[in-house]
């Protein structure tokens, strides 16, 4: 069982703040998450076919994710500015399932992580996939968001057992 970690995110009136990270290393940081759409196989073809109404799907889906990653901390209130050194975003058709697995990588050289930026991407790129697609089906489901592993700082590495 892991140690329950000493919560940092309040301050002295237990009200919440953003961390103080000024005593940290600065050490390479890398964090991969993904968000899985499941959709009709039909609704995959459109978009494997480049057929959707509003464009390209996959090109602009992972469009939004870089960008989402970069603006992270506009998104989450308690999350560091951070100069991403990279971001991408892959997708993983399963073609007989009809699904999207989006993974979204990024890393930094700074004194804390990018995981929310990671689980970010991965999370608007799936939002984009759904908005471009919604007209042709509506009841798609984005499911799975989850880190899936980190590396850098104190902790070290840490992979997601229960996806890998």
């Amino acid at each position: 069982m892991e140690d329950t970690p000493q919560l940092t995110h309040f301050n002295s009136e237990g009200r919440s703040r953003m961390v103080d990270v000024s005593g940290k290393s600065e050490t390479v940081r890398l964090a991969v998450a993904q968000a899985v759409v499941n959709m009709r196989q039909e609704t995959l073809a459109v978009i494997l076919q480049g057929a959707a109404p509003k464009g390209d799907v996959l090109a602009v889906a992972q469009v939004a994710g870089i960008m989402a990653a970069k603006k992270t901390p506009e998104w989450i209130p308690m999350c560091h500015p951070l100069m991403l050194t990279s971001a991408d975003i892959h997708f993983e058709v399963d073609e007989p399932h009809g699904r999207i697995r989006v993974e979204c990588t990024v890393s930094t050289t700074g004194k804390t992580g990018v995981e929310m930026e990671a689980l970010t991407g991965a999370a608007a790129a799936a939002l984009t996939i759904y908005d471009m697609t919604k007209a042709i089906e509506r009841g798609m489901e984005i499911t799975e968001i989850r880190l899936l592993e980190k590396k850098g700082g104190k902790s070290g590495k840490w992979e997601n057992q229960s996806t890998r």
